[in-house]
C-alpha cells in the first residue's frame, strides 16, 4: 500500500497525492478539510494553500497549520497570478461549479498543470437506476437527492474529453475509479463511477 493509502485518503485524493511531485507548489481548490493539503505538505515536502467557501472546513485547514482562504471558485480565482503554482487541483468541486469551463481555464492559468475529479454521471449505475426508476439516482458518490445536491451540471467523462478538445488542453495523466479500486480506460465512460485528469496547456 502507498503512503497516501496509508494516510486514509479518498481513493481520487490519493491518486492525485501519489503523482504530485516531491516539494511542489500547490493549489487545492475547493479543499475541503485540508486533508490533501496536509498529507502532500507532511509526506512530500509541498508547498501548499488552498481555498474553500465553507466557513467550517476553513477553520479546520487553519486547525492543521494550513493556508487556506475562504473563496469561491467561480469568482476568486482571478485574484491569482498566471503560473504561480506547479500543481492547480480541483476534486470534486468542477460539478458544483457554476462555470465549470472558465473555472478550467483558471486553474490552468494559476498552475503550470492541473489534476482535476469528478463523478461520473454516465456510469452504468446512474444509467441503470434512471432506466428502471426513472429518477436521480443515489449512489455512494452521490449520496444526496437531486434537490439537495450542490451538483449543479452533470458531466460525463466523454463530455469532459470533449471540452478538453474543443479548449487545446493536454492530457498528461488520466485515472478511472471503480468504488475504490483502479479500473482500465477501456469503457470508462460506462465502467467508471470517478475519473481523474491531469491537465497542461498545448
Amino acid at each position: 500500500m502507498n503512503a497516501a493509502h496509508k494516510q486514509g485518503l479518498r481513493p481520487d485524493l490519493a491518486v492525485i497525492a501519489d503523482n504530485v511531485a516531491p516539494r511542489a507548489s500547490v493549489l487545492d481548490v475547493g479543499c475541503g478539510d485540508g486533508t490533501l493539503m496536509q498529507a502532500l505538505r507532511d509526506g512530500q515536502g509541498c508547498a501548499t494553500r488552498g481555498m474553500e467557501l465553507d466557513g467550517p472546513n476553513v477553520g479546520a485547514c487553519v486547525a492543521k497549520g494550513l493556508s487556506v482562504i475562504q473563496g469561491d471558485a467561480d469568482r476568486d480565482l482571478a485574484f491569482y497570478p498566471d503560473k504561480s503554482v506547479d500543481y492547480a487541483i480541483l476534486s470534486q468541486t468542477l460539478q458544483t461549479t457554476m462555470r465549470p469551463d472558465v473555472v478550467l481555464e483558471e486553474l490552468l492559468r494559476i498552475g503550470r498543470k492541473a489534476f482535476v475529479s469528478f463523478p461520473n454521471f454516465a456510469h452504468w449505475r446512474v444509467r441503470t437506476s434512471l432506466l428502471w426508476n426513472g429518477r436521480m439516482p443515489v449512489t455512494r458518490l452521490l449520496p444526496v437527492a437531486w434537490y439537495e445536491t450542490p451538483n449543479i451540471h452533470h458531466l460525463t467523462i466523454n463530455d469532459f474529453r470533449a471540452l478538453l478538445r474543443e479548449r487545446g488542453i493536454t492530457v498528461e495523466g488520466q485515472w478511472f475509479l471503480s468504488g475504490d479500486t483502479r479500473c482500465s480506460a477501456a469503457a470508462a465512460n460506462f465502467r467508471a463511477e470517478h475519473a481523474v485528469f491531469l491537465l497542461a496547456r498545448g
